[in-house]
């Protein structure tokens, strides 16, 4: 069991990846059960109802969701919504997010766009009763030069996020 941190945009110079990348590295000081997804580096099968299910990747990625006890959803923003890639991942990997607890990260070209990850958080809770952590992180294209995070306020939310998806997650397990 531990961490999963999923990185969905499919753009080679993705910004959301370095958030996941930032993410993953803060959750592995708290953890030594880290998973890292990236997306780009797996050939995801669209999500078709019935053959996608048993593509060889989407049983990797079922594994992989079923596994993590904590789930952080990185993702672009994409016309007021997440990527398509992220929604695809959730139809192919469904009840296995049950009782997970989940966070966000986002990167976006406007700030218009904030709320956009709470149709897919909505439905996570709805669907499969995931818990939640609230404390998103939302990051402008100006959050960033080149390869790297340069905002120090998205630095420390990265930071934040992991901390409590590492709070709130343990908390969980040691209740159940």
């Amino acid at each position: 069991m531990g961490y999963l941190v999923l990185s969905c945009s499919l753009n080679p110079e993705s910004k959301s990846r370095l958030l996941a990348e930032s993410i993953n590295q803060c959750l592995g000081e708290l953890s030594n059960e880290v998973n890292f997804l990236d997306l780009t580096q797996e050939k995801v099968p669209f999500c078709d109802g019935g053959d996608a299910y048993s593509d060889p990747t989407s049983v990797k990625l079922v594994e992989a969701v079923s596994e993590a006890d904590g789930i952080v959803l990185c993702a672009p923003i994409y016309n007021f919504d997440v990527n398509a890639a992220a929604k695809n991942l959730i139809e192919l990997t469904g009840r296995n997010w049950t009782d997970k607890v989940v966070g966000f990260a986002c990167a976006a070209g406007g700030q218009g766009s904030y709320m956009s990850m709470m149709s897919v958080a909505n439905s996570l809770m709805l669907d499969f009763r995931c818990h939640i952590v609230p404390r998103f992180v939302y990051a402008l294209g100006s959050a960033f030069q080149g390869e790297s995070i340069t905002d120090p306020d998205i630095l420390d939310r990265t930071k934040e996020l992991a901390h409590e998806m590492f709070r709130v997650t343990e908390a969980l397990k040691a209740n159940s």
